[in-house]
């Protein structure tokens, strides 16, 4: 059985946490903002700020250098607006499909093979 049949589902099970992720150490590492106030910006408790600060989400993908800088980007032009949050996640999304970017997911063996490779199978069959 498969575990995802479109690659929609894998964005948003673990290609939008991890840019969350991302965005989340950014935010309160480089910029200093509060966990709360992270939490305002990407409209997430300031308790799933620090999961993700934590490694506890998001903790089976690993993003492209270049989406990396994306997210940087992101920051840049994100301020305190959530809705340029989501138009800024979703234009790095854009930009990791139409770049054929991958992503590593589960490096390490730590996690379950077979659904490992089924994620990365299913998203690179079509935006790969």
């Amino acid at each position: 059985m498969r575990l995802y049949s479109l690659p929609q589902e894998i964005e948003v099970w673990y290609l939008i946490p991890a840019m969350r992720r991302e965005l989340a150490r950014l935010l309160t590492q480089k910029h200093g903002l509060s966990y709360e106030k992270a939490g305002e910006v990407l409209g997430i408790s300031k308790a799933a700020i620090s999961q993700y600060n934590k490694n506890k989400r998001a903790s089976k993908v690993y993003l492209h250098s270049r989406v990396l800088k994306e997210l940087e980007r992101a920051v840049k032009s994100i301020g305190k607006d959530k809705e340029r949050t989501v138009r800024e996640i979703l234009r790095v999304l854009k930009f990791m499909r139409d770049k054929k970017l991958p992503f590593e997911f589960c490096q390490g063996g730590r996690h379950n093979h077979k659904d490992c490779k089924e994620v990365i199978v299913t998203y690179e069959k079509y935006w790969g």
